[in-house]
């Protein structure tokens, strides 16, 4: 049964295109079926998979809005060797219309129903920002990955997002859960970063991730080349992180898998 995961932060530019990406292209050279779904108007994650958010014929706004059937929609050759449904400009306009819709909270997620089980994996790649979009991001998951920096700001923000995950846990969504939390732009010599990284740990345990993302000139340049960092330059500190956090994922999804079957 595939999990669906939101990449979500109220904060921009902590690293969620970043990790959209180079975690699904992580995942599927371990041979798991991965789609990326970019619910971003600005499209980054689409261009990052290697696909011109400009010439896109299809993106979520047809997935969200006019039902297109999901093989119509969903592009199959990217960079990272996984399938995307792509994000653009269209996006915002998706936002508006989903108002004029009845049960608007759970489109993606009924539209997501049918093809759920054809992935081990489904990473949403949410704006920086409480939207209708994110909204139903959030309702459509069965969890939700956190990025963050570990500076003090980065703190404040993520007691907002714990309190939106709440409000729509009790809504919308019953079983929507933290998958985890991860330290992006990570400077080990920086003395609040350890200092915020400790207080992630005391308060929030096992769901902080071990793996930490370093700040990485190869993971600030891939985009540009339309690739994710591994197939840009495998032997990058950026890349061999997120394989090291895919690895990671792996692991926690098999335990939970023998847990619930025990």
């Amino acid at each position: 049964m595939g999990k669906v995961i939101a990449v979500a932060n109220q904060k921009g530019g902590v690293g969620k295109t970043t990790t959209c990406v180079n975690l699904a292209a992580s995942l599927a050279a371990t041979k798991r079926k991965v789609l990326l779904i970019d619910l971003d108007p600005q499209g980054n994650a689409t261009m990052g998979s290697g696909v011109d958010k400009y010439s896109v014929e299809n993106t979520a706004y047809e997935l969200l809005v006019e039902e297109k059937s999901f093989d119509e929609i969903v592009y199959r050759d990217t960079a990272g060797k996984y399938d995307l449904i792509a994000g653009n400009g269209d996006v915002t306009a998706a936002e508006i219309k989903l108002m004029e819709f009845f049960a608007r909270e759970i489109r993606l997620r009924n539209a997501l129903a049918p093809i759920k089980d054809d992935y081990d994996f489904i990473f949403i790649d949410c704006p920086p920002s409480l939207n209708m979009l994110t909204v139903n991001a959030m309702s459509a998951a069965d969890s939700i990955l956190v990025p963050m920096q570990c500076e003090y700001y980065a703190l404040e923000g993520l007691t907002a997002l714990m309190d939106t995950i709440s409000k729509l846990a009790s809504m919308v969504n019953p079983g929507l859960s933290i998958e985890g939390i991860l330290r992006t732009m990570y400077d080990p010599r920086n003395r609040l970063a350890n200092d915020v990284s400790d207080q992630l740990k005391q308060h929030f345990g096992d769901k902080v991730y071990r793996t930490v993302i370093p700040r990485n000139v190869r993971l600030a340049e891939a985009p540009s080349f339309g690739a994710p960092a591994m197939y840009y330059d495998k032997s990058s500190a950026g890349a061999k992180a997120y394989l090291a956090l895919a690895g990671e994922i792996i692991r926690r999804a098999e335990q939970h898998s023998k847990l619930e079957q025990a």
